[in-house]
C-alpha cells in the first residue's frame, strides 16, 4: 500500500492520507504523491470537487516526530537525510521542494476542496485542512498548532492561513501555546465550517460534495477565484475581475438553464 491514495470517480477526486499506524504523519512518499495528485486535479477538467481525508484514527498528525528525533529532517524515510540534517539552507530547500508545493498548487485549483476531518489534526496536519476551502469535522476531532512543543515554526504556510481565519491575536495564541481545541471550539473560532457526529460524517460529506459536483462548474470556479483574489486586491480591481467573469458566465449554457429553471420553478440541471 502507498502512503497516499488518489482516485477520481464521477467528477469527485479523493485524496486519502494513508499512514494510519502513524496517524498519517507525513512521509516523503506521501508528499510526492500528494503533489502529483494536485497537479492532476489542477489539469483535469473532469474533476468537479476534491475531498481530502485521512485513513484510520486521525486526519493528519503533521510531521513525523520520530524522524526528527533520528535526525532525518521533517519527513519519514527520507533518502536525503544527510542533506536535510547538514545545513539550514538544505532544510529550507527541502520545505520548498516538497511540503510548500502543496499550498501553492492548491492556490492554482479553482475547484472546491473539502477537508473531511476525523480524529486529530495537529501542526502541519491542521494547516493542510486550513488550506482547503471548506472543513467538515467529526465531533470527536481535536486540533492544535503544536509546533511550539517541538521548538519549530510552521514551515508549510500555517502562519499565512491561520490568522486569515481566526485573526492575528488568536493565531498567535494558538501558535505560542500549542493548546488543543475540540471540534466545537474550533468551529466557534472559525477554523471549522461544519461539525457533525462521528457516525454522520461519511454521509454528510458525501451529500455535500455531490451537491457541489452538480453545480454550474465554471461559475463556481469564477466565484472561488474572485473570493481569494479579493483578499489581496483593491475594490476596483476586484470589481473589474468579477465584471469580466459575469460577461463570460452569461454566455454559458448553465446560465440559460439557471434562469429557465427559476422561471419554471424547478431545480436546474447543470452540465
Amino acid at each position: 500500500m502507498t502512503d497516499l491514495l488518489f482516485t477520481v470517480e464521477d467528477g469527485i477526486a479523493r485524496i486519502t492520507l494513508n499512514r494510519p499506524e502513524a496517524l498519517n504523519a507525513f512521509s516523503t512518499e506521501m508528499i510526492d504523491l500528494w503533489i502529483r495528485a494536485l497537479e492532476s486535479i489542477r489539469d483535469d477538467d473532469s474533476v468537479r470537487v476534491v475531498v481530502l481525508t485521512g485513513n484510520g484514527r486521525g486526519f493528519c498528525s503533521g510531521g513525523d516526530i520520530k524522524s526528527m528525533v533520528r535526525g532525518d529532517g521533517f519527513l519519514h524515510n527520507n533518502t536525503e537525510a544527510k542533506d536535510l540534517s547538514s545545513t539550514g539552507l538544505a532544510r529550507k530547500q527541502s520545505l520548498w521542494k516538497r511540503v510548500q508545493r502543496i499550498p501553492l498548487l492548491l492556490q492554482e485549483i479553482d475547484k472546491p476542496v473539502i477537508a473531511k476531518m476525523n480524529g486529530i489534526a495537529t501542526g502541519a496536519g491542521l494547516d493542510m485542512a486550513l488550506m482547503c476551502d471548506i472543513r467538515i469535522a467529526a465531533q470527536s476531532v481535536k486540533v492544535a498548532e503544536g509546533y511550539i512543543k517541538a521548538g519549530i515554526v510552521p514551515g508549510d504556510g500555517g502562519a499565512y492561513f491561520l490568522p486569515r481565519l481566526v485573526g492575528v491575536d488568536r493565531a498567535l495564541e494558538m501558535l505560542w501555546t500549542g493548546d488543543s481545541y475540540t471540534a466545537k471550539e474550533a468551529k466557534q473560532m472559525g477554523l471549522i465550517t461544519h461539525v457533525v457526529s462521528d457516525e454522520e460524517l461519511q454521509e454528510y460529506v458525501e451529500a455535500y460534495v455531490r451537491r457541489l459536483a452538480n453545480g454550474p462548474q465554471e461559475t463556481m470556479r469564477f466565484m472561488k477565484r474572485a473570493v481569494y483574489q479579493g483578499l489581496t486586491t483593491d475594490l476596483r480591481t476586484s470589481l473589474d475581475m468579477i465584471s469580466s467573469a459575469m460577461g463570460l458566465v452569461t454566455e454559458l449554457d448553465d446560465y440559460q438553464e439557471g434562469i429557465r429553471a427559476i422561471a419554471e420553478k424547478r431545480q436546474p440541471k447543470f452540465t
